[in-house]
């Protein structure tokens, strides 16, 4: 199993009280043998060197896993909440709190056995755990642009710590139909990091821009009254299915969610929970070099 080279342990970044929570069920979880992985800023250290204050702890299970890791939660006292059924929960200590993620909030990406191989291992809070691949904490990332929270800049230091380690063969097929916000991604990259756009393979980058050439050369989409905007921002994007008659893309094959999900998730636009990952403002320049993945 592979290695990452953690960034110094986010110690500094995490309040003490916080820290032995966030510890305390690492090891619970490790000791009962809960399938389990470590995402957020935690996953971000590991593969990018860049450290940043958190106020929580990204854990991805599997679904069915919840019940097993609930019980865990309540027997220290600490209270478990299936906060919105389709993709997360939280394990509350006071006021500080973890999420188990069983999926992304679009519905689109479920953690299931696929997650759970050849992950690198790493010391977390003194912890020794498994790190979210790549790959997946990627794809999971890439469809995050909402108003207040767009993910690209972690996508894009991802790929500039890891280019050479991405299986990308793997990557495109994560992708899968959703290809176009692969591409979208890629092509920040090379504006972003213009001396650098060769360590993304070429093969990539013609795979994709071949696929894009035949569908622009393809006569209107049967699909063409969908809006899959849905599936990038739970709120930029209502006006087209509540005012102009889109299919909202979300309700379509793409995505596990029910039309109950979707005004559940909906409604909480109102008053948003801290989302998964939300990180405060990043620390000063002292984050070490970029950590590689062996």
């Amino acid at each position: 199993m592979p290695s990452a080279a953690l960034a110094p342990s986010l110690e500094n970044e995490v309040a003490p009280v916080t820290a032995a929570f966030f510890r305390r069920a690492l090891r619970v979880l490790v000791d009962a043998q809960v399938p389990f992985l470590v995402g957020g800023a935690f996953a971000h250290a590991c593969f990018t060197g860049i450290r940043r204050s958190t106020k929580d702890l990204d854990l991805f299970i599997r679904r069915e896993d919840y019940d097993r890791v609930a019980a865990l939660a309540q027997a220290e006292g600490w209270r478990a909440e299936m906060t919105y059924p389709h993709w997360l929960a939280k394990v509350f200590a006071g006021d500080d709190f973890i999420d188990l993620i069983f999926n992304s909030g679009n519905g689109v990406g479920p953690v299931n056995e696929h997650w759970f191989r050849n992950n690198a291992q790493a010391e977390v809070l003194g912890v020794p755990v498994r790190i979210a691949n790549l790959e997946d904490g990627l794809v999971s990332k890439a469809f995050i642009m909402e108003r207040e929270r767009y993910d690209g800049a972690d996508i894009a230091h991802l790929l500039q710590a890891n280019a050479e380690q991405v299986d990308w063969a793997g990557l495109l097929q994560r992708f899968g139909a959703h290809w176009r916000v692969l591409l979208a991604h890629l092509t920040l990259f090379g504006f972003i990091y213009p001396g650098e756009r060769h360590r993304v393979p070429r093969w990539v980058m013609d795979k994709l821009v071949t696929r894009l050439s035949a569908e622009t050369q393809q006569p209107p989409a049967e699909d063409q009254h969908v809006c899959a905007g849905t599936l990038l921002s739970r709120a930029q994007y209502l006006h087209d299915v509540e005012r102009l008659g889109y299919i909202d893309g979300r309700l379509t094959t793409a995505s596990t969610m029910t039309p109950q999900d979707v005004a559940v998730w909906t409604e909480a636009i109102a008053s948003p929970p801290a989302e998964p990952g939300a990180v405060s403002t990043p620390a000063s320049d002292t984050s070490p070099p970029p950590a590689r993945r062996a």
